[in-house]
């Protein structure tokens, strides 16, 4: 049988049909195909990812979206409808972070995702500055993956702190020591992607003042939940432009601001900062060209969706999804804490890590795959975590955690002396694997990329 998806089921088109297919069958082809791949997320197993889950959301969103979807940002004397929306969302996040505690004058810039709102910050850092050789960022190893990539890409060097092993926090110590002359901005996470946990942010915003560079707060993940869980009473430390020396944080609306996929806000301490990331070209013979961000053309209608998940929800909504989301964390963890053979790396918030010293808890997670749970694998050491969203605060859903990691706790116990299936990659891409696997990470991403070598021949 073919790998290639649905090839068994549905007609695999290697060039473009002759004669177009019915609107009816399509629509029918893609709403079977969506509730299948729906049931991996709709019961409450899957760590992160859909962030929302309420399909009566997803709806009202499509529906935002639908009246802006063919509209080009770049022409806003056609649709102004586009700069009211990407303002209002700029200012509604700004405000969530608390720039009016800022003696500035504060912006932002919605991008396309936490990638980009990341590598927009790299580059900002890059052009406001002027150090005599290679600019380099000091990031915490846990850090995300984007940072490296936008240092890659734009010639910023990215020096890499070690962590805490108890706490999962950065070397403060290993920071202070390490910069120099051409460093433009140090990086803190708030919290990190693998364990949950928010760097010292104050202590970074003190160091980055007495050394007159930027600090980039990564919210990309919790900018959207954090917020509101300390206004909850949460013990969330503090991470935003209340914290002196923070120059740029980044916020996912399209996580725990419950908009579509492909949306993220960059917020600026000062517009100065972001002013020096645009683009422009005046000499083109086609005319003047200028952007605000490495994208050109975008569709009106992921502003749209973004501003009305925000307007819709208010402030009310996002407290009363993170009271549940927290109060779930909690009760999950208090799960994981049931085993003394289990240990939660370091304070998580929303987000918890575990590991076992005993056994290898990539063992837990090959049984709770066959429970269907999706969690996600993490090395140095072997570890699993889960991001706990909307979907998990339905009803049972903690009830079937605690049930089911009590019976792969037994299982990884009894099969300590085996090999485990499951690995640690980002993204879900199952399978065991090592540090030398470049090569067949490449095939990995070729085949998912190379239609040519993925779609059979017919």
């Amino acid at each position: 049988m073919s790998r290639f998806p649905y090839s068994d089921e549905y007609e695999v088109h290697r060039t473009m049909p002759a004669a177009g297919t019915p609107k009816e069958d399509i629509l029918a082809m893609m709403s079977e195909m969506a509730s299948r791949e729906n049931v991996a997320w709709e019961g409450g197993h899957c760590s992160g990812t859909m962030y929302c889950g309420d399909h009566d959301h997803y709806d009202f969103l499509n529906q935002a979206f639908a009246n802006f979807s063919y509209v080009n940002t770049l022409q806003r004397d056609m649709c102004p409808s586009a700069t009211k929306f990407e303002a209002e969302i700029i200012a509604m996040t700004l405000d969530m972070l608390n720039a009016g505690a800022l003696n500035a004058n504060p912006g932002g810039l919605v991008t396309s995702g936490g990638s980009g709102s990341i590598a927009h910050a790299v580059l900002a850092y890059r052009e406001a500055t002027t150090p005599p050789g290679r600019p380099n960022m000091i990031k915490p190893e846990t850090a995300h993956p984007a940072f490296s990539k936008a240092g890659h890409l734009f010639g910023v060097e990215m020096k890499s702190a070690p962590v805490d092993p108890v706490t999962t926090q950065v070397d403060l110590d290993w920071v202070r020591k390490n910069i120099d002359g051409n460093t433009v901005a140090l990086i803190g996470s708030a919290p990190n992607y693998g364990y949950g946990t928010i760097d010292q942010i104050p202590e970074l915003g003190a160091m980055a003042l007495e050394h007159h560079v930027g600090l980039h707060v990564d919210g990309c993940l919790g900018g959207f939940l954090l917020p509101f869980g300390r206004q909850l009473g949460v013990d969330i430390a503090p991470f935003d432009f209340s914290v002196p020396g923070v120059t740029t944080i980044s916020a996912d609306t399209h996580k725990y601001g419950y908009a579509l996929k492909g949306a993220s806000v960059l917020a600026f301490a000062d517009q100065s900062l972001r002013n020096s990331q645009y683009f422009y070209l005046t000499d083109w013979s086609g005319g003047k060209y200028c952007s605000p961000g490495m994208d050109g053309s975008r569709s009106g209608g992921l502003l749209a969706a973004t501003w009305a998940a925000m307007v819709h929800l208010g402030q009310e909504g996002y407290l009363r999804y993170a009271k549940a989301i927290f109060e779930t964390s909690v009760a999950m963890q208090r799960g994981v804490r049931g085993h003394p053979s289990l240990r939660i790396m370091g304070k998580p918030s929303f987000l918890f890590s575990f590991t076992s010293d005993e056994f290898d808890v990539y063992l837990v997670n090959d049984f709770l795959r066959t429970k269907g749970w999706r969690l996600n694998g993490q090395q140095y050491p072997n570890a699993l975590h889960m991001a706990v969203t909307r979907p998990q605060t339905q009803p049972g859903v903690v009830e079937r955690w605690t049930a089911d990691l009590a019976d792969a706790v037994a299982y990884a116990q009894a099969h300590r002396d085996e090999t485990a299936k499951s690995g640690a990659i980002y993204g879900g891409v199952a399978g065991g694997m090592s540090a030398e696997a470049d090569e067949f990470i490449r095939a990995v991403m070729a085949n998912m990329m190379d239609q040519q070598a993925s779609i059979p021949s017919l």
